[in-house]
């Protein structure tokens, strides 16, 4: 069929390149982008908000080459936030360029107006806000409507408690350890007991995850409380090597807390 052994081992090649690199053309369903999520706990997910913006297709190939499973998207708007950083045309754009799963935490108002241009850009998990909406149950649905993970997030200021009753809906919990919008806080402790006590309240396969100020110092404590995936900016983005800080902060969190043994 194509000529040579040679030939038919290039085409097998470009073919299997599609398939891994094009989320848009061979999409995951929600059940798979979950258990290859689950599959990799600890999870390091670079943030993205971290990286060169003049150079995302080169910061890309080095996470490419470094590993990473997860690329963390944050969305800021202007308004539910006060700082600004890049929308749905950006993460488009990025998208042929990797096989790592897209995880968009929408630090937006209103993210229900937004959800359709996140699911087109290649977004394999959206979190929203729980400060962002009236009630976080018909989005959480919607995402998981659409075969896609969906996940919410709270403030350092909000109680756990307020968000008890839309856990059945949720595939991920984030849990910001800095207030969001600015990058480079530092890590709040009481972050630790928030993560104890969704692990305590979430159902074993909910993906915990923690945002803010997490690096050497910090993350094998989120692990012990019981988070699977690690939102990390400076730590990775900072560090000349990108596949040793990587590894590096997978084995501090080691796999202890994980849910998923």
């Amino acid at each position: 069929m194509f000529g040579s052994n040679g030939s038919l081992r290039t085409s097998y090649l470009r073919v299997l390149g599609l398939i891994f690199l094009s989320g848009a053309l061979f999409p995951m369903s929600r059940s798979a982008i979950l258990d290859r999520i689950r599959s990799r706990v600890p999870v390091i997910a670079p943030s993205m908000l971290k990286c060169d913006f003049g150079n995302m297709h080169r910061e890309i190939e080095l996470l490419n080459s470094a590993g990473s499973a997860v690329l963390h998207w944050d969305v800021m708007d202007g308004h539910f936030v006060p700082n600004l950083s890049y929308g749905p045309m950006v993460i488009e754009k990025m998208r042929s360029m990797t096989s790592a799963i897209f995880d968009a935490h929408l630090m937006i108002s209103e993210p229900e107006r937004y959800l359709d241009e996140y699911l087109k850009a290649g977004c394999e998990a959206i979190t929203f806000h729980y400060e962002a909406v009236p009630t976080a149950s018909p989005l959480l649905r919607r995402i998981r409507d659409a075969d896609v993970v969906a996940g919410l997030a709270i403030n350092p200021g909000t109680p756990v408690e307020k968000i008890e009753p839309f856990l059945s809906d949720c595939d991920l919990v984030l849990v910001m350890s800095v207030e969001p919008g600015f990058g480079g806080q530092k890590f709040i402790p009481d972050a630790l007991s928030k993560l104890r006590r969704l692990r305590e309240l979430c159902s074993p396969e909910t993906v915990l995850s923690v945002d803010g100020g997490v690096g050497p110092a910090t993350i094998a404590d989120c692990s012990e409380a019981g988070a699977d995936l690690f939102v990390v900016g400076s730590s990775v983005f900072d560090e000349s090597d990108y596949s040793t800080a990587i590894h590096e902060l997978s084995a501090l969190a080691g796999r202890q807390s994980s849910s998923f043994q």
